[in-house]
């Protein structure tokens, strides 16, 4: 893929368990297509290649990598179709809730060979494997945000509200005007804890910019409360970007209609873009935050430890899931599921 490209993550796996926002964005003014198949049966390949397609025919087009192996894809948006593609099996199932006018399933079992299926206990363990790496991971993660969510709680004890409030409010006035429109909330994440170690895509807001450093995400997720709450009262769609570590707390906004975005940088993402920076230490109380300088020193280090655990494990994880893999492909018939993308390709674009 493109590195100048949108890229999104629709799910996450972050400190609270495995978090999905698949279905939050399957809007229903777009014809949302579900695949449904097993691992190895071509789903992210056949989204590359009508991705692909897509844009040769000048379509501009999202791509949702996946969070447990960031070169494969869970889902493509293409805006100017309206046409939404996600990879609907575990653990972000998604199942149509309007079918035939608003969702439509793709069966890729449709392509397979149950007869090549000849060693179902080998399947079976593989699996659960699989399933239960994923566990120990989630259990590294769970117990790293232990540590980074103290630390949010001490630099919220240490945080100046009122400056946050009339800073975020002054801005909000700056920015907004009310309209009478019915706004739409997008949910999405552009980053998160993977087995390649914590990836992002800070290029993909392409607006322009008010970059608030913080590094407790406890003044950025303030600022950003206000900010949401403000451009949805005044009639804004926007594109609300969570914490891949804690979904209840807001990383970004992206307001498209204004060209505008706001966002939260961190020693997990780093925007190079060199338009207005806020440092959030004029929000903290830096003497209060000074007194907890040796547990929050312990709480990072500690979560540095667990997250580096989590990204190995989650590896491993991969790994297996591509042994698991292997059984699906070679019962696979590639050459019905290329002809249906061509099909399907020339249909749609």
């Amino acid at each position: 893929m493109k590195e100048n490209i949108r890229k999104y993550f629709l799910a996450a796996n972050s400190c609270r368990g495995f978090v999905s926002e698949f279905l939050s964005n399957c809007s229903n003014d777009y014809k949302t297509y579900i695949i449904k198949g097993g691992p190895g049966t071509g789903k992210s390949s056949f989204m590359k290649k009508v991705a692909a397609f897509a844009e040769a025919k000048g379509e501009a087009v999202i791509y949702c990598p996946c969070s447990s192996d960031p070169q494969s894809l869970d889902g493509i948006i293409c805006e100017k179709s309206k046409i939404i593609i996600v990879d609907g099996t575990a653990p972000h199932t998604v199942d149509p809730v309007y079918p035939a006018v608003a969702q439509e399933i793709l069966n890729f079992g449709e392509f397979w060979d149950s007869e090549k299926f000849k060693n179902k206990a080998d399947i079976i363990e593989i699996t659960n494997c699989n399933k239960a790496l994923h566990k120990t991971a989630a259990r590294y993660i769970t117990a790293a945000g232990e540590m980074l969510y103290d630390n949010f709680k001490t630099a919220t004890a240490c945080t100046d509200t009122k400056k946050c409030k009339a800073f975020a409010e002054k801005l909000c006035k700056n920015i907004f005007n009310k309209t009478n429109r019915t706004p739409k909330e997008t949910v999405r994440f552009i980053g998160g804890i993977t087995p390649n170690g914590f990836v992002a895509f800070p290029n993909t807001p392409t607006q322009n910019l008010i970059i608030i450093s913080d590094d407790f995400f406890a003044v950025s997720s303030y600022i950003l409360n206000i900010i949401r709450k403000n451009a949805l009262a005044s009639g804004y769609d926007i594109i609300t970007l969570k914490s891949p570590f804690f979904p209840e707390l807001i990383d970004h906004i992206i307001i498209p209609e204004l060209d505008f975005a706001i966002v939260s940088e961190n020693r997990f993402i780093n925007f190079e873009n060199e338009q207005r920076r806020i440092h959030a230490r004029r929000f903290y109380d830096s003497r209060l935050l000074h007194q907890s300088k040796n547990r929050i020193k312990f709480n990072k280090r500690l979560a540095a430890e667990l997250l580096d655990s989590a990204y190995f494990t989650l590896g491993e994880a991969k790994k297996v899931h591509d042994e698991l893999e292997k059984h699906y492909i070679n019962a696979m018939d590639f050459e019905k599921l290329n002809n249906f993308t061509d099909m399907f390709c020339k249909k749609h674009f």
